[in-house]
């Protein structure tokens, strides 16, 4: 599995979907069949078969293995890569600046009043896009599956994540960590008020 992948417009306007959503993010985890991601997430096969065949033929699944199931042939699938990204383009532009748009309307609801443009969106996509870089070993997700009869989602999520830290070089952790240092300075950068959230360590402190 690749770390990200560009798609087409076409097919990143199917991740608008939640039942393509969700099967996307179990399918980053471990490969599994239309039957059982239908009981993952409690629908028919049916249904599932035909977000599956619209996800595949788009470039976001593949299959990754078949096996015969008495008289019928069962096929494995899997996400193509951990994160995806519009492919440049007009239509990617845009697209990706009203995501961030919306991402920036969504902090200004929290309180935190944030400048908000076009320029401001196209960089904050720009850092975001540079950090999915600097990650861990690309054989990591493959060991990870292994797990998955051992323990629950949310524990392989969290294992992941320190595996990956731990992966990296420290080259690799450094420019990864100089990134999101230059993604807060710059969110920091065109905030004019924050709201007074207590941090859980100042809460801690006091």
């Amino acid at each position: 599995m690749k770390p990200f992948k560009e798609v087409d417009p076409k097919a990143w306007k199917l991740l608008g979907d939640e039942t393509r959503r969700n099967i996307i993010f179990l399918l980053r985890v471990k490969e599994l069949t239309v039957s059982e991601i239908a009981t993952e997430i409690d629908m028919t096969p049916q249904a599932i078969y035909h977000h599956i065949k619209k996800l595949e033929k788009a470039g976001l699944v593949e299959v990754t293995r078949e096996e015969r199931s008495g008289h019928l042939i069962e096929s494995y699938y899997r996400a193509t890569a951990e994160t995806f990204i519009c492919s440049i383009g007009s239509l990617y532009k845009k697209k990706v600046k009203i995501d961030m748009l919306t991402v920036l309307e969504g902090l200004s609801k929290l309180g935190f009043k944030v400048e908000s443009s076009d320029e401001i969106a196209s960089k904050l996509v720009d850092l975001e896009t540079k950090s999915l870089i600097y990650k861990g070993s690309n054989e990591l997700e493959d060991a990870i599956v292994k797990l998955e009869k051992e323990m629950d989602f949310m524990t392989l999520e969290m294992v992941k994540y320190y595996a990956d830290l731990m992966s990296m070089s420290e080259e690799e952790f450094q420019k990864r960590q100089k990134l999101v240092k230059a993604l807060r300075h710059f969110l920091l950068s065109i905030c004019k008020e924050r709201p007074e959230f207590q941090t859980r360590a100042q809460a801690h402190r006091s």
